[in-house]
């Protein structure tokens, strides 16, 4: 079993980084100004900016 690699908002973060927002048709089309944040582990995921969109980490 592998980490998950697509969180919602009021998750926990797995690991210290910085995470994305994403669609959900991210691989094609993009998202267009997201939101980035600085997590630490354990930290909460913030709110999107539309209940369609996930956070996943950059790398």
């Amino acid at each position: 079993m592998g980490e998950w690699t697509e969180f919602r908002p009021g998750d926990r973060a797995p690991n210290d980084g910085t995470y994305i927002e994403i669609g959900e048709a991210s691989f094609h089309m993009g998202v267009n100004n997201p939101k980035k944040v600085h997590l630490n582990k354990g930290d909460q995921f913030p709110d999107t900016s539309n209940k369609d969109r996930k956070w996943k980490r950059m790398h």
